[in-house]
């Protein structure tokens, strides 16, 4: 006899036990409200990603799903110096663009600038350095 499946709720709160945060009960919530599929695509993240992350098994930067979740999920914003207050995951998302310049638009090359002098960006520019 096959035991029952667990929910993400179920499998998040073994893996996490008593101290899972609040932003893994939001992701488990919303995985069991839909899929894990869905609430990847939402995420813009793969679906292990975020079976990793409920498992507690997930050895990438966990900061930066953690960020990806309250933005999305959580509707988290943030005080860009250059846009106001913008979601959380457009905030990564810039970011992550500014890595590298392009000035194949105005917006993006403001945006290049503004990123780099961000202290958002200095946290997490620091963080990937040690």
């Amino acid at each position: 006899m096959t035991p029952p499946m667990m929910g993400p709720m179920e499998i998040a709160r073994r893996a996490w036990g008593a101290d899972m945060p609040d932003w893994i009960a939001e992701l488990a919530a919303a995985c069991a409200q839909t899929s894990q599929n869905q609430v990847a695509r939402r995420l813009d993240r793969s679906p292990s990603l975020v079976s990793n992350v409920l498992r507690r098994k997930y050895t990438g930067d966990m900061d930066a799903v953690e960020q990806r979740v309250r933005g999305v999920l959580m509707r988290s914003v943030v005080e860009c110096p250059q846009l106001g207050t913008i979601p959380a995951q457009v905030c990564q998302d810039w970011r992550a663009r500014s890595r590298t310049f392009s000035g194949h638009n105005a917006q993006r090359a403001q945006m290049f600038r503004a990123c780099r002098a961000c202290p958002r960006n200095a946290k997490e520019v620091s963080r990937e350095q040690s």
